[in-house]
């Protein structure tokens, strides 16, 4: 098939380069000029495992191709996918504005059988609003499709090969058969191919994303309270995740979600509903949850040190919401570091792929360590905020002897308690008992 992806983004991108391996023809586009220039160059924009040489190897065998112009990613093609931003406005409703600019651009070029699949994620109806304005342009009645992702970054590239389940969302059968063919390469392990209502598939995103953001408020919650009772959470979390009705999927306690889709997504949600006069009371709470999650690191830390943060020295292990992705939106780290500059700390970081983008935000405000070890030097504290997997057996005696005070505020629950007793540390974790071996005033503990 011949495929035009709108968007080059983390969606589009993985999206357009998955769909050229399996034999399609794709030309992905996108208005920013320089990205554009990255990728016809070679040149991945965005850090996703796998995805630079996907795209090498479909540059070089002519099945993909990169362009600014709107026409050429439209016209001729059997489907267009739209997978650009939806970011979130001020009162947490969804900016559509970049896929109505696509729509009404796009609208001239359409053949009559090229199917519009909506890719980017939006509110319930956005199908049928786009279906009305299409033929208000055309003159007649377009097929438009609903295909949400469920990639995770850090894995996207895998979780688009072997998916757990497609969602369509489509009025015609035909449409349905031809996303299905298109599918087909990816689901011979007998994934399911589900297909429903526009309107099922649009809301079928935002509450798979919403309830991935509710377990992992509901165990940072829990986590607090055991902290609170003197309880460990990683019993607790291992008690209640072998029970086949809950399991063990986000069920990690931390310094909260991050990203570009659960932050966005359960406000969205949260605004459709003020739409019909619904409080949505559950995701209001797991967003308040997220946001006093970060609060209560930084609130541990200050207490450490009885208030005291002007002029000492922190570092940061893990810039990135999370591993395997350069993508800093809506990152912990980046709440934490503005409260530390804000008290006047000096900060210095390290992580394996996110030192540019953290460098485009922060300029030379931070130091940037090229090396783990670097972060701690004469640093007062250590703070660990992406759970990166170099960082979970890192020789720690190298740490701590470079340190000011050996002192690990840890927001992943990498490390063992027993262990960094031994080592000497002062070790505060997440629902876990802090470990206190360093001698430091017992008013601060």
């Amino acid at each position: 098939m011949r495929i035009g992806m709108i968007g080059t983004g983390y969606v589009g991108l993985v999206t357009g380069t998955c769909l050229a391996e399996t034999g399609n023809d794709v030309v992905c586009m996108d208005r920013e000029t320089w990205k554009i220039e990255m990728l016809r160059a070679g040149r991945s924009p965005i850090y996703e495992p796998g995805l630079q040489e996907l795209i090498d190897r479909n540059l070089a065998a002519g099945r993909l191709g990169f362009t600014t112009s709107l026409e050429e990613a439209t016209s001729g093609m059997h489907m267009v996918f739209i997978a650009v931003g939806t970011p979130p406005q001020p009162n947490g409703s969804v900016d559509l504005s970049a896929l109505w600019a696509v729509v009404d651009q796009m609208a001239q070029y359409l053949g009559p059988d090229t199917i519009v699949v909506i890719k980017s994620t939006v509110p319930v109806g956005t199908n049928a609003a786009v279906t009305r304005r299409l033929k208000e342009l055309t003159g007649r009645l377009c097929y438009v499709a609903s295909n949400p992702e469920f990639l995770k970054e850090g894995t996207a590239v895998d979780d688009f090969m072997k998916p757990d389940r497609v969602v369509v969302g489509a009025r015609s059968p035909w449409v349905v058969d031809q996303l299905h063919d298109l599918y087909r390469p990816y689901l011979r392990t007998d994934r399911p191919f589900l297909a429903m209502s526009p309107e099922s598939a649009e809301m079928t995103k935002y509450a798979a994303n919403a309830m991935l953001a509710t377990k992992i408020s509901f165990i940072n919650e829990i986590a607090l309270l055991c902290e609170l009772t003197g309880a460990d959470v990683d019993d607790v979390r291992r008690g209640i995740g072998h029970d086949e009705r809950i399991g063990f999927a986000f069920l990690f306690p931390g310094v909260g979600y991050g990203g570009s889709c659960l932050p966005k997504d359960v406000q969205a949600l949260t605004a459709v509903g003020a739409q019909h006069d619904l409080e949505m009371l559950i995701l209001r709470a797991v967003h308040r949850v997220n946001v006093r999650q970060r609060e209560w690191l930084l609130e541990k830390i200050r207490r450490y040190f009885d208030g005291h943060l002007a002029g000492r020295v922190f570092g940061i292990w893990g810039l990135s919401f999370k591993p395997g992705t350069d993508d800093l939106r809506e990152a912990p780290s980046l709440f934490v570091i503005e409260k530390l500059q804000a008290a006047e700390a000096a900060v210095q970081v390290h992580d394996p792929v996110a030192m540019e983008n953290a460098r485009r935000l922060f300029g030379d405000k931070l130091r940037y360590c090229q090396l783990p070890e670097d972060a701690a030097d004469g640093a007062d504290a250590l703070i660990i905020l992406t759970e990166w997997k170099q960082f979970v057996h890192f020789d720690l005696t190298k740490v701590r002897s470079r340190m000011n005070r050996p002192v690990i505020f840890d927001g992943r629950n990498l490390y063992d308690l027993h262990r960094m007793r031994e080592l000497g540390f002062d070790y505060v974790s997440v629902g876990r008992p802090a470990v206190f071996a360093a001698a430091v005033p017992a008013a601060t503990r």
